[in-house]
């Protein structure tokens, strides 16, 4: 065979644990020891989503007003048409919301809490946060709150949420002229918070069964002074009879219809009976508050709107009656579809902590006493703690569990149920006003066969309560350490016929389907493959032959000219570029994209992988793996030589890559940002095991023939010795490219920064101007919040740490220094003399994204957001958010993301990477 080839035909002689593609799987041991787990056996048994332990989870949405599928306005303004003041007065059609909601798997049944402190002027039900149109900087949730616990089963499940004593600041909370170059103005800003003055609310789920539940809420005074609490667990029925679909109502009422009784039956005819039973303790027996889950159609439209049949006990029933001191307003009878169990503290002492709890158990009568409420709680969460102990390596500091649990509790508690039938929801309902015509050619018309009923892992409770399928990808690779079944069913999922387009586009996320997103899939399902031990060919298989329907979209669609370089748009890094690259250019202009080009090289790479690991077992994936193999080489070479003008990605001056602006003559103009879009082609990058030589001889043939056809795509072919093998590497860019990329990545004035790799360059910190057809572009370095509106001003790329990419870029590295780069050093950081074999660089830079969550000297973690107080009470609890500053990593943008920056427990629990089989 020709050495030049794609494998060596030298024996494999030399001893396997010298060969960098054949070390110990320490994953896979991990993952048949802990079987031993008691979860681990209840995971085994549930792989199904409708499976006995799913059936109950904390499915209810952080919020559901404000959302797209709740906007039947003209003009799509879903802010606008159901802002938070309607959210206590109007039933939502498609989901509900709440805090520390618990559902049924089809949402008909919800339990959340209620709190009220004698001085809000409503109950809170919901958390409250500011629309995008009234952030200075977006969206953003005036609220605290964490996930403390989760399994994966809900077996065991905790929260704690941060409730003020005095009046909650609604109105002082929304932004009145604050600029984008001011911090936002957070709930800890007010001053409300001051020398603790809050309640500590948990609420705790523990199943004695799958369908036995026991829940506790417990709220402590951590203020100086005694406050008044009242705790309203509150039951209720999604609204699914208003819409002239299906007329049949359930019931909540007082079990056997005894007034002296609080035991409530709840009963459904898809559901079934459940009863649900109060524990107050010394606190003693609570009152009950019944109602309806209806609009309150008077007070939104005026006493005209009300149909002579309608209820006069409507979703608002229960606040008026508890904050509003009307005892009439709720249902004297007792029944409804909505109700409240109402405790009264009057006075919480300093440091007191008071309980109440409620057992649900889908059965008549009372819940069985055995086990008691006790012993389900105290086995639960020694269970939880087994359970733990076998995920995490044995060597995993005290801190580091703290905070990749934290992470997987973060996950768990951000599946919710997620309703959306595009059709219907064009349509409009039978019962209800028909939409505007203009919504039939508006958001997501063309994905009319979206259906979705489904528990879907979403990016954030709140500022997020959608999926978004670029995050779930990321998602899914912490989740398969805890739960690779659910990572590979929501993989999956986004390819399934009722989501995916018929076109073979991913659905981008609900407010605008068609949206591009980088194709991260494939690499997710890998990296699952692994974790999970490389044992699930059947899930390999199905990934594969979806993502077969996809790559001819990005071809088909995002490469106008057939050239192989890519032409994506917005491609999730909202505004990275000097301008806004989701905006049509001018007629004959085109984009070509580094990102978007090495997405896709990383796209084939992964194909080739996977279809190769397919064709050991079964021959026909050999061709497949051959259609990657060439377009991967086409692609790469395409990066270096493209179009009648040469246009080249690359600039050899700056050693750089660089998206390239084409003109309607086809002159080329670079934009020379140096940010993640040139980093991102070090993505493409695979080795090539050994056994490929032996076992796909098809595959290494074709190799051979055609680079000798074609010599010139033989350059992405990099060859190593190492300890006597003969190493191959698949990689879009030469050893070269790669030293000259990775020396400004590790470069402490540019994308180095303590925590992780920045989206732009420190370099730009005085800004950069490009003129292209007399028109003044810029951009500059910005380490934290958006100076900009560029998709809202929300999210900004212009300098912060991302999760996301930086865990691509880490595997990447890591990759490289195990095939091409092995027994090579490189500088890190940049100019300091100091070398580091390149798989430690990766482990450094992992490090340094785990020490964002780690406390300093201090107590106080680097991610810490910067409105959140110091203190004990503060300091002991991570939080996820969004992304993090390039200087100093204080968390930034949405505060509760522990969707992809949960990637931190991945970390944790893989130090050294997943295996490279």
């Amino acid at each position: 065979m020709w050495q030049g080839g794609l494998v060596s035909s030298e024996p494999n002689t030399h001893d396997q644990r010298d060969d960098p593609n054949d070390h110990p799987d320490d994953l896979q041991d991990a993952c048949d020891e802990s079987q031993s787990s008691v979860e681990h056996r209840r995971i085994a048994e549930s792989d199904d989503p409708k499976s006995a332990w799913r059936r109950w989870g904390p499915y209810v949405s952080g919020r559901q007003w404000g959302t797209v599928r709740e906007d039947y306005s003209e003009d799509g303004d879903a802010w606008g048409y159901f802002p938070f003041d309607h959210a206590h007065l109007r039933a939502y059609r498609w989901g509900e919301d709440g805090l520390a909601g618990l559902c049924d798997v089809e949402g008909y049944l919800n339990v959340g809490v209620a709190l009220w402190n004698g001085a809000d002027d409503r109950l809170k039900e919901r958390y409250f946060g500011l629309t995008n149109p009234q952030g200075n900087h977006g969206e953003d949730v005036k609220e605290y709150w964490w996930a403390l616990e989760g399994t994966p089963t809900h077996s065991y499940a905790s929260w704690l949420y941060r409730y003020p004593q005095a009046a909650y600041p609604y109105e002082a909370l929304i932004n009145h002229g604050r600029g984008l170059d001011e911090d936002e103005y957070e709930l800890s800003d007010t001053g409300i918070l001051a020398d603790n003055r809050f309640f500590d609310v948990q609420v705790t789920h523990a199943k004695a069964s799958p369908s036995d539940i026991c829940i506790e809420i417990s709220a402590t005074n951590q203020g100086p002074d005694a406050a008044p609490l009242h705790l309203l667990p509150q039951v209720w029925f999604r609204n699914t009879w208003s819409w002239g679909l299906d007329d049949r109502r359930p019931s909540l009422a007082l079990a056997d219809g005894q007034q002296e009784s609080v035991t409530l039956l709840a009963d459904h005819h898809r559901l079934g009976r459940v009863v649900i039973t109060p524990e107050g303790g010394a606190a003693g027996e609570p009152r009950v508050l019944f109602c309806e889950n209806e609009t309150n159609l008077a007070t939104l439209y005026g006493e005209s709107a009300v149909p002579a049949d309608y209820t006069s006990y409507p979703k608002d029933s229960i606040n008026r009656a508890v904050v509003h001191g009307q005892p009439d307003a709720a249902n004297p009878h007792q029944h409804g579809t909505k109700m409240a169990f109402w405790w009264t503290f009057e006075e919480v002492a300093p440091g007191e902590t008071v309980t109440i709890r409620l057992r649900l158990t889908e059965i008549d009568g009372r819940p069985d006493p055995s086990p008691t409420f006790d012993d389900v709680l105290t086995r639960r969460s020694a269970e939880c703690e087994e359970f733990y102990a076998a995920v995490l390596p044995d060597d995993t500091s005290e801190e580091d569990a703290l905070i990749s649990r934290r992470a997987f509790a973060g996950l768990q508690w951000g599946k919710q149920l997620y309703l959306y039938d595009v059709a219907r929801w064009l349509e409009g309902d039978p019962a209800q006003p028909p939409p505007p015509e203009s919504r039939l050619q508006g958001r997501n018309h063309h994905w009319q066969h979206v259906k979705l009923s489904e528990v879907i892992s979403m990016p954030d409770e709140w500022e997020y309560p959608w999926f978004a399928t670029w995050d779930l990808a990321f998602h899914c690779v912490a989740i398969a350490h805890v739960d690779p079944w659910f990572a590979k069913w929501q993989l999956l999922l986004m390819c399934r016929e009722w989501v995916m387009n018929p076109n073979g586009e991913l659905a981008a996320y609900e407010w605008d389907f068609s949206d591009v997103n980088p194709p991260v899939h494939p690499w997710a399902a890998w990296q699952v493959y692994a974790i999970d031990g490389s044992r699930d060919r059947d899930f390999l298989q199905r990934v594969v032959l979806k993502m077969l329907l996809n790559f001819p979209w990005w071809v088909n669609r995002k490469d106008s000219e057939g050239s192989n370089i890519f032409e994506g748009g917005f491609l999730g890094m909202d505004n990275i570029g000097l301008f806004d690259r989701s905006d049509p250019l001018p007629d004959g202009q085109r984009l070509e994209q580094a990102d978007a080009t090495a997405w896709m090289g990383m796209f084939c790479l992964k194909m080739l992988r996977m279809a190769m690991e397919l064709a050991r077992e079964d021959s026909a994936w050999d061709e497949v793996a051959t259609k990657f193999l060439v377009h991967f080489l086409a692609i790469s070479e395409a990066m270096e030589d493209i179009g009648t003008k040469h246009v080249s990605l690359w600039d050899p001056q700056d050693e750089f890559f660089h998206d390239v602006l084409v003109d309607e003559h086809g002159e080329p103009h670079r934009m020379p940002a140096h940010s993640m879009v040139g980093l991102l082609p070090l993505a493409g990058v695979s080795l090539v095991p050994n056994w490929v030589a032996y076992e796909l001889p098809d595959l290494t043939e074709f190799f051979d023939g055609w680079t000798r056809r074609r010599p010139e795509l033989a350059d992405a072919l990099l060859h190593t010795n190492h300890r006597g093998y003969s190493l191959r590497t698949l990689s879009m860019v030469d050893k070269g490219q790669w030293m000259a990329i990775v020396r400004r990545m590790l470069d402490e004035g540019e994308f180095l920064s303590p925590y992780g790799l920045r989206s732009l360059s420190a370099a730009h910190r005085d800004g950069l101007e490009v003129t292209i057809e007399g028109q003044d572009l810029s951009l500059a370095y910005v380490p934290g919040e958006s100076n900009s509106r560029m998709f809202g001003g929300n999210s900004n790329w212009r300098g912060p740490v991302w999760m996301p990419v930086n865990a691509l870029l880490v595997d990447a590295v890591r990759t490289y220094g195990r095939s091409a780069g092995v027994g090579a050093t490189i500088e890190l950081p940049t100019g300091s003399g100091h070398q580091m074999p390149i798989t430690e660089v990766a482990d450094e830079l992992q490090d340094r994204l785990v020490a964002l969550f780690r406390p300093g000297p201090d107590g106080r973690r680097p991610s810490t957001p910067r409105d959140h107080p110091r203190g004990e009470l503060w300091d002991a609890h991570p939080t996820f958010s969004e992304y993090f500053h390039g200087d100093t990593g204080a968390g930034l943008g949405a505060s509760h993301q522990t969707g992809w920056t949960a990637l931190v427990a991945h970390f944790i629990c893989a130090p050294h990477g997943i295996r490279n089989r």
